[in-house]
């Protein structure tokens, strides 16, 4: 007699100290117990507005669904790094008239799909004790990667196509500013890994705050302007959306719109490089 399939055989529950069901069997309200424990959508430092607004409410129905199928979570954080890159990559597209708007909601959209992946990962590798080292390093290119793209995209949209020129310029410099905040806040903890220190400094927030006044006082003036925000990947999709929605009702061939908000965005990223490494260096994280 022929061995009966996978799919055949009976499955089992899930190792560990509760009774969460197996992967196949679980139910959504299963997922959203168990892969979205307590507290996390009051991490400010870490979940995004919009998974506390809404795609949290959403990604339990999605990592169900990526259970059922079979999806391993580093499997979906490599096709969140995929969306992430495709919607640069849509935004650049050259284009001209009602294009620009299509091409920057193509953008959005796989924004919008690169958040909702970027909760369902973390989701199913918590329901099936697959969290690891590796899934967060992959998790944190996978950022790295979106940002950049979509900063890459945005500099090309506003140069009108894929040549060289002072916007695309811009597009770079943002982008590589981006990657610099984010080296930045990821080489504290390398540094106190080094110098055989604990990941998080203790004293909690106090620990982020510079110990200079004048500093101090700049930060959370900053914090509040929330100007940082731009460029963002779920924000600037969103600001690439409307000024392309701008540049379509202005109708002055040239997109205008989307060229302000490269140079925005472009001083933002250079403003914010700079500041966010003050603000390192003048608080305790690294004490």
């Amino acid at each position: 007699m022929s061995k009966p399939m996978a799919a055949e055989l009976p499955e089992m529950p899930l190792p560990g100290d509760d009774d969460r069901p197996g992967r196949r069997s679980a139910s959504v309200a299963d997922v959203r117990r168990w892969g979205q424990p307590p507290g996390l959508k009051d991490r400010r430092n870490e979940e995004h507005w919009a998974g506390r607004l809404y795609m949290r409410d959403l990604s339990p129905y999605f990592a169900w669904l990526a259970m059922r199928m079979g999806f391993s979570p580093n499997q979906l954080t490599y096709m969140m790094m995929a969306c992430g890159v495709a919607a640069g990559a849509v935004v650049s597209l050259p284009a001209t008239g009602l294009g620009v708007l299509w091409t920057a909601l193509g953008g959005a959209l796989l924004i919008q799909v690169y958040l909702l992946l970027d909760c369902v990962d973390g989701e199913v590798a918590r329901y099936l004790r697959q969290t690891s080292v590796a899934g967060v390093f992959l998790d944190r290119i996978g950022h790295y990667l979106s940002e950049v793209s979509l900063l890459i995209g945005l500099g090309f949209a506003a140069q009108g196509g894929w040549t060289s020129g002072g916007y695309t310029e811009l597009g770079l410099v943002a982008a590589l500013g981006a990657a610099l905040i984010k080296a930045e806040t990821d080489n504290v903890v390398v540094a106190r890994a080094k110098s055989g220190m604990p990941a998080d400094p203790s004293g909690g927030d106090r620990a982020l705050r510079p110990r200079s006044t004048g500093i101090a006082l700049a930060r959370q003036a900053a914090s509040m302007l929330r100007f940082h925000r731009i460029i963002g990947a779920v924000e600037l999709s969103l600001l690439i959306l409307a000024a392309a929605a701008l540049d379509v009702v202005l109708g002055t061939g040239t997109p205008a719109a989307i060229r302000v908000l490269t140079v925005a965005v472009a001083a933002v990223a250079v403003v914010q490089t700079l500041l966010h490494l003050v603000s390192i260096l003048a608080s305790r994280r690294l004490k």
